[in-house]
């Protein structure tokens, strides 16, 4: 597996052209395609549904595809985009009644399960159910719409996580979400991230994807 995995957040995409859209930006040197899903609920904002990721399937994208779940509440739904074609769902602690049965949902229908850490929300979760995750997904912004700007005491947030991780010895991937760009990339990279959703960054980049992608990997040091 590589050390740095780009993920291409499909929220700042040309919906009008999406499966051309992820098709390029997949050729392009996207390891990853990151579905941003809002119910207008537990996040002033709505976005897609399980149809968007089947007809996506369909149309021929076979690479992971990465659900972040910013609904409330979540089974149905983990559910709904296991059946369509996803690879890995996370979800936040507060949107679930029973965490540990959400996760347990999501490793049934074959995907792999993630966390999400708002940028207040306590990490004290991990407590009871770390042994379960493959995937810990930090917001350095508060969810709800593409183009924010990175919140500084996410590196604060990102060391402990990682140490937490280090401290049980798990494998488990460290994702982070909000705000990364080709200037801030690096200092987050050097603390063990593995995972960066980058949705602005590549969609409204002036340039192409290829070089804009090739850019921000060479940043990575």
């Amino acid at each position: 597996m590589k050390k740095f995995l780009i993920a291409a957040s499909i929220l700042s995409a040309n919906f009008a052209f999406l499966g051309k859209e992820i098709s390029n930006v997949i050729k392009s040197g996207a390891d990853i395609i990151h579905f941003d899903v809002m119910d207008n609920h537990y996040v002033p904002n709505l976005t897609i549904g399980p149809s968007v990721l089947k007809s996506l399937r369909d149309y021929g994208i076979k690479s992971i595809i990465d659900i972040h779940l910013m609904t409330n509440p979540v089974d149905n739904l983990i559910v709904d985009f296991a059946n369509a074609g996803a690879d890995i769902i996370s979800f936040h602690p507060e949107n679930s009644l029973h965490i540990d049965r959400s996760i347990s949902l999501i490793k049934e229908y074959g995907c792999k399960a993630g966390l999400a850490f708002n940028p207040s929300t306590s990490l004290n979760y991990l407590d009871y159910i770390i042994n379960k995750l493959d995937i810990i997904l930090i917001m350095s912004v508060n969810p709800g719409f593409g183009g924010q700007k990175f919140i500084s005491y996410i590196f604060n947030k990102i060391r402990k996580v990682k140490k937490i991780i280090n401290k049980n010895q798990k494998t488990i991937l460290l994702e982070v979400d909000g705000g990364i760009n080709i200037n801030n990339i690096n200092q987050i990279a050097v603390l063990g991230v593995n995972i960066f959703v980058m949705g602005s960054a590549i969609f409204k980049s002036s340039l192409s994807y290829n070089k804009t992608i090739k850019n921000i990997k060479n940043s990575i040091k």
